[in-house]
């Protein structure tokens, strides 16, 4: 199993939204709101260098999702997200060992 972190724009999520609805078998997902910077320290590429870090609202997607299916929901966020401009975000992938569903107590694939 792998758990997939995608940090993307805002105006971007429903778009991602939208393309991880088509993929079938998708087990679910959660979304949050975030802030944070990157390599520009959250300014315009064209910012002093001197002006303070600038916290950017970007949005979470997070997903656990077989093995089999993570390399497709990579590539859907991937595309789904691309704006080719700076701050399209990143795409996190994890190996996950075990989930469990607090409901009934599955283990594994069957918990997702």
């Amino acid at each position: 199993m792998k758990e997939i972190k995608a940090i993307v724009q805002p105006f971007m999520l429903e778009k991602v939204l939208d393309a991880l609805r088509g993929v079938e078998d998708l087990p679910g997902l959660t979304v949050s709101e975030v802030r944070g910077f990157g390599r520009t320290r959250g300014r315009a590429a064209d910012a002093a260098a001197e002006s303070p870090v600038e916290y950017v609202k970007k949005s979470k997607v997070e997903l656990v999702v077989p093995d089999a299916l993570a390399e497709k929901v990579v590539r859907v966020i991937e595309e789904s997200a691309h704006t080719g401009n700076i701050g399209d975000g990143k795409i996190f992938v994890h190996q996950v060992d075990e989930v469990i569903r607090i409901r009934t107590g599955e283990r594994g694939e069957a918990a997702i």
